[in-house]
């Protein structure tokens, strides 16, 4: 089985050209937001890649309780919409709790299930119940195969337009690996599976109070997961990481996103025209 997620015109199947799932951690201004939106646009265009754009109206899961949050739900979501209707791409953001699904599921495309969250029960529900996409982000505690659970939470609300993201999995302490056998387990549930190649490079809570990073091998999971012959990949980038209000040690410069995507799509085209 080879299931197809429709988001607008975008057609994702794990035998399809991939899908680009891209933008800033968390909404931080307006002006930031536009400008990097713009910039991954003509990114996708130039390499003919479709292009989904994603920013968290509200970063909820913090290690510490100095980490930037929000600079207000109500604000961003406005943000978010302003992406949507100047560049005509489909919005994935992150959902935190039922009421929040309530306020976010009528005006984003693709509700994301955050990692940590991916066994909550009643927030998969809320989430399947509007009939938008939900994108559910493996956990960093839980087993390829056991994704399975939560997809059927999902489709007991009568929605299969279900993702699944692999974002790589607890390794020790403050450290993540991504098992590339996982992809392929993945796979088998029929449903589209995306890697997330900058959470995979996380490296949760190692700076006293902060999550760190090792952005240098976005590029080496990228490449590798995209060889396994998946529906998509997920980056988070940022005009400056170093300045990043969230996760600014695992976000792309975003001046090296075209020769990522040049270099994946390239790996791609030549697993999928192969049929490996």
């Amino acid at each position: 089985m080879n299931h197809q997620v429709n988001i607008k015109s975008i057609k994702l199947n794990n035998s399809n050209p991939i899908v680009l799932i891209a933008g800033p951690c968390v909404i931080e201004s307006r002006e930031m937001i536009l400008a990097v939106a713009d910039s991954i646009k003509k990114v996708a265009v130039k390499y003919n890649i479709p292009f989904i754009f994603k920013s968290s109206y509200k970063k909820a899961n913090r290690t510490s309780l100095k980490g930037f949050q929000s600079i207000g739900m109500d604000e961003s979501l406005k943000i978010l919409q302003e992406v949507q209707k100047q560049f005509e791409v489909p919005i994935l953001t992150d959902i935190h709790t039922e009421e929040e699904a309530k306020t976010v599921g009528p005006i984003i495309d693709v509700l994301q299930i955050p990692a940590f969250l991916c066994r909550q029960t009643e927030l998969l529900q809320a989430a399947g119940k509007f009939g938008k996409s939900v994108n559910i982000k493996k956990g960093q505690f839980l087993s390829p195969k056991d994704i399975s659970f939560a997809i059927e939470k999902v489709e007991a609300t009568g929605n299969k337009n279900i993702l699944c993201t692999e974002r790589g999995s607890s390794f020790g302490y403050n450290n993540l690996v991504v098992d590339m056998r996982g992809l392929e387990i993945m796979k088998s549930t029929g449903y589209p599976v995306i890697i997330d190649a900058s959470h995979s490079v996380q490296l949760p809570g190692g700076m006293n109070g902060e999550s760190g990073g090792e952005s240098d091998y976005i590029f080496t999971i990228a490449r590798s997961a995209i060889a396994v012959g998946v529906a998509g990949i997920f980056v988070e980038t940022h005009p400056d990481p170093s300045k990043a209000l969230s996760d600014a040690a695992c976000q792309l410069p975003l001046e090296k996103l075209p020769r990522l995507i040049e270099q994946v799509v390239k790996i791609d085209s030549l697993v999928k025209k192969e049929k490996w």
